[in-house]
């Protein structure tokens, strides 16, 4: 009912309008056409009649496409904008158009475009996107295109694609995305299988090459060898620093992240502490610990020192560097994560009762704790309880030699104080 009231207005309104000066305007096989092909406009001109369902816009010098460009036309059902000198659109530019079925942006400058406009197009079918300068489509461009039919993305800058970029598209039957530079490495073997098992069409998949590295220059990406990738897997551990001594406010934490994957993920650790978040590109300090260039910006001594190795050192722990410490693992085949959440404890807080009374809890359960003289075997990882107890001599006496928490469990709970320290899950 809304739809027909829209098009009533529309027709009403268009019968009032006159065409564009540069324009004709007119019917033919039903369609409402405005032809504005070859006219050398430098903007998209006003005053169209609001029951236009074509639009040429075509082999002129439009630069850009603003907000709000074509407000005038919601009814458009194919929109030509092809040959002109375009490098820009809009965020908001095609918010309107939830009509388009044909969109043709080929042979323009495109470099900086507002992906979301196609969030709006539902009803899309055909997009030209070719012969632009577009280097980067975010995994989530096509996401409402699921009446879309044929893409062309060839003959652009395109250098790598996101994991199921193309998984949207359920009624794709043709892709063109022929000489583009990608770079053959872990990130695109995916789209590699893909385009081998897929149903859609991919014409000219031996110009479907590589440009790097290399070695591999001018490789069909369909005949490109197996290369040796693997997700991030990570693991996180901790180690006091007084072996022997009592642990109290002021000593030094140090957290380790083992990391393998290939290509070698970058190290990110992302800190909860009271005072905020901080988040922490690795390392931030050199091998002997000195701030490297972009972390004295901030301060002269990172509060928190990452190495390159993976460590994470923390001075003078204390209240304040309370909080839940992440390291987050990437690579071109996605990322893996390992938390623990680090809290000092004091005597005088009803620690030991309060750990003693939930350990003893999970045992009667058959759940999976681990004691010197008391073991029940796990019955998942989300059961694991690892204590480790700190004798009130100083002394510090592992009861099982636990390995922190994998980047498959939930964060755990580390208590640091006089009496025990203690890593247990959440589910705990």
């Amino acid at each position: 009912m809304q739809e027909l009231c829209l098009l009533c207005w529309a027709v009403l309104l268009g019968l009032g309008q006159a065409c564009p000066e540069p324009c004709s305007c007119g019917e033919k096989y039903g369609f409402q056409i405005a032809d504005c092909a070859y006219r050398d406009l430098e903007a998209v001109p006003p005053g169209f009649p609001a029951n236009v369902t074509t639009l040429s816009l075509s082999a002129n010098w439009l630069p850009s496409l603003p907000e709000g460009a074509f407000r005038e036309v919601p009814l458009l059902q194919s929109l030509w904008l092809a040959h002109n000198k375009i490098r820009m659109v809009a965020a908001g530019a095609l918010a309107s158009l939830g009509h388009l079925k044909s969109l043709d942006l080929s042979h323009n400058l495109l470099s900086d475009f507002a992906w979301s406009n196609l969030h709006s197009l539902s009803a899309l079918q055909l997009l030209k996107m070719d012969s632009n300068e577009l280097t980067f489509i975010p995994r989530d461009a096509f996401r409402s295109l699921h009446a879309l039919r044929s893409l062309q993305l060839n003959h652009n800058r395109l250098y790598t694609l996101a994991e199921g970029t193309f998984t949207p598209l359920t009624a794709l039957s043709h892709l063109q995305i022929n000489n583009n530079p990608f770079e053959c490495n872990c990130g695109i073997i995916w789209f590699k299988t893909w385009a081998l098992t897929t149903a859609v069409s991919i014409p000219e998949q031996d110009n479907v090459t590589c440009t790097s590295p290399p070695v591999l220059k001018g490789t069909p990406l369909n005949r490109l060898l197996p290369l040796p990738c693997s997700a991030p897997l990570v693991q996180l551990t901790y180690q006091p620093s007084q072996d022997g001594a009592e642990l109290r406010p002021g000593f030094v934490l140090a957290l380790h992240c083992d990391v393998e994957g290939q290509p070698p993920p970058q190290l990110h650790w992302h800190i909860q502490t009271p005072e905020g978040t901080v988040k922490i590109t690795s390392p931030n300090v050199d091998a002997d610990g000195h701030a490297l260039p972009a972390a004295l910006a901030a301060s002269s001594q990172p509060r928190f020192r990452a190495f390159a190795n993976g460590s994470l050192l923390i001075s003078n722990f204390g209240k304040l560097e309370e909080g839940t410490y992440s390291c987050l693992a990437t690579n071109e085949l996605g990322s893996a994560e390992s938390s623990v959440n680090v809290a000092l404890a004091t005597p005088g807080e009803g620690g030991d009762d309060m750990l003693g009374r939930r350990f003893h809890g999970k045992a009667a359960e058959g759940k999976g704790c681990y004691t010197v003289d008391n073991e029940v075997q796990p019955s998942g990882p989300e059961d694991n309880v690892v204590i480790i107890y700190l004798s009130r001599t100083g002394g510090l006496d592992t009861a099982v030699a636990g390995e922190g928490v994998s980047g498959q469990q939930p964060p755990g709970l580390l208590l640091l104080g006089q009496s025990l320290l203690l890593l247990f899950s959440t589910s705990f």
